[in-house]
């Protein structure tokens, strides 16, 4: 398995990182503690959220519309906790994610525009999760839509050829996608150190969180399978493909 310290500390410049996923707080769970590690190394990270969250609450007197509200407001905030560039929703209903060719091109659009090197999303084929569950549908569409409009449409002027001929978005081709979410996982980055900058971020979707001091042990309790409660140490696991 890749070393992912010796991966980041290869790149020679600057790397602009798109990170697109389902929801709100998707980013900061999924993969926060490397996110912060990478703006402190002096990368540009974006997010792009497909929905706003807006059915994800056991609350019966919010409504979709409230709800979403609170929670791109949270979003913004932890995006602010680990010092993301932009926040950006594409505001599809929540819980009805579907790869479709609609999506697909609302993704491509995303990465045409902002035109990164290096792409976060989460793993499609991830049915059942870690500790037993199943995974959200829409983080299995999400990482499917996602990955379609990386390979081949983003990189192909005739696919969605109204987004070059009309909106004048050229094509692009991401360098790298770290897939994360996976049970395959091929890369590893130790972010031992940005760990409680994750938990920080975390506090911030507040609607989701109920009690903050339980979240905040069920994530200290997440430390890699050789470390000690005294000496804890952090991982974030991807799949990384190099494209280009």
């Amino acid at each position: 398995m890749a070393d992912a310290d010796k991966v980041v500390d290869s790149w020679d410049s600057p790397q602009k990182i798109l990170v697109i996923l389902a929801h709100p707080d998707d980013p900061e769970f999924f993969c926060g503690a490397t996110i912060i590690r990478w703006v402190k190394a002096g990368h540009h990270v974006y997010y792009c959220l497909l929905t706003c969250g807006d059915k994800g609450t056991k609350d019966l007197t919010l409504g979709s519309e409230e709800l979403c509200s609170i929670r791109q407001v949270e979003q913004h905030a932890a995006a602010n906790v680990l010092g993301v560039d932009n926040v950006r929703f594409l505001n599809y209903p929540d819980g009805y994610l579907v790869a479709d060719i609609n999506l697909r091109r609302d993704i491509t659009r995303v990465i045409r525009t902002i035109r990164p090197d290096i792409l976060v999303t989460c793993d499609p084929q991830t049915l059942f999760t870690t500790n037993a569950g199943l995974n959200h549908p829409d983080h299995r569409a999400a990482g499917q839509a996602t990955l379609d409009a990386v390979f081949p449409s983003a990189r192909d002027h005739l696919s969605f050829i109204e987004l070059w001929k009309d909106e004048k978005l050229e094509p692009h081709i991401v360098h790298e996608v770290w897939v994360c979410g996976t049970l395959q996982p091929d890369t590893i980055l130790d972010v031992t150190d940005t760990w409680e900058t994750k938990i920080q971020a975390l506090y911030e979707h507040k609607s989701q969180i109920g009690d903050p001091e339980k979240l905040a042990q069920r994530m200290r309790d997440r430390r890699a399978v050789e470390s000690t409660p005294e000496k804890p140490r952090y991982e974030e696991k991807f799949r990384r493909l190099i494209l280009g």
